[in-house]
């Protein structure tokens, strides 16, 4: 009885990433940048929030506190200089505008079952990307006084 000899099929190997070798070469899509990046922006928001408060608290209290927390932008407070503290506010902005776009997209895929494919996936993970940066370049120019 002769069988028929077929050559076995080649199999994808599948491997770790080496974090020294492998990281610098990995190209990770934009989905999952974006899914990082949402992760990232959420954390930010949350170690920041003693600063909003702070913000908050004083832009709110008197016209005395609310013109400390001018000058606390102009000319900063202490050791911490005012163009820092601009930073860490236009930090705090793209993380709520990129937090915020990126849950209206996954939101976007729970509801609309069009959404999920690889296509939108890459399409909506740019446009995501690229408003969040635009809007932060815009009101970062606000911030800093472009206009």
């Amino acid at each position: 009885m002769t069988e028929l000899a077929t050559p076995p099929r080649t199999r994808r190997e599948f491997r770790n990433i080496n974090a020294f070798t492998d990281l610098t070469t990995y190209r990770l899509p934009p989905a999952g940048l974006v899914s990082i990046l949402h992760r990232v922006s959420g954390a930010l928001m949350f170690l920041l929030l003693p600063f909003v408060i702070w913000m908050f608290d004083t832009s709110v209290s008197s016209e005395y506190s609310y013109a400390r927390f001018t000058a606390a932008f102009n000319s900063g407070i202490g050791f911490v200089p005012g163009w820092f503290l601009k930073l860490v506010a236009l930090s705090l902005i793209w993380a709520y505008l990129h937090h915020f776009i990126a849950g209206l997209r996954h939101l976007w895929m729970d509801v609309s079952h069009a959404a999920v494919s690889k296509e939108f996936g890459h399409s909506s993970a740019i446009a995501t990307l690229a408003l969040s940066i635009l809007l932060t370049l815009v009101l970062g120019a606000k911030l800093f006084g472009f206009y």
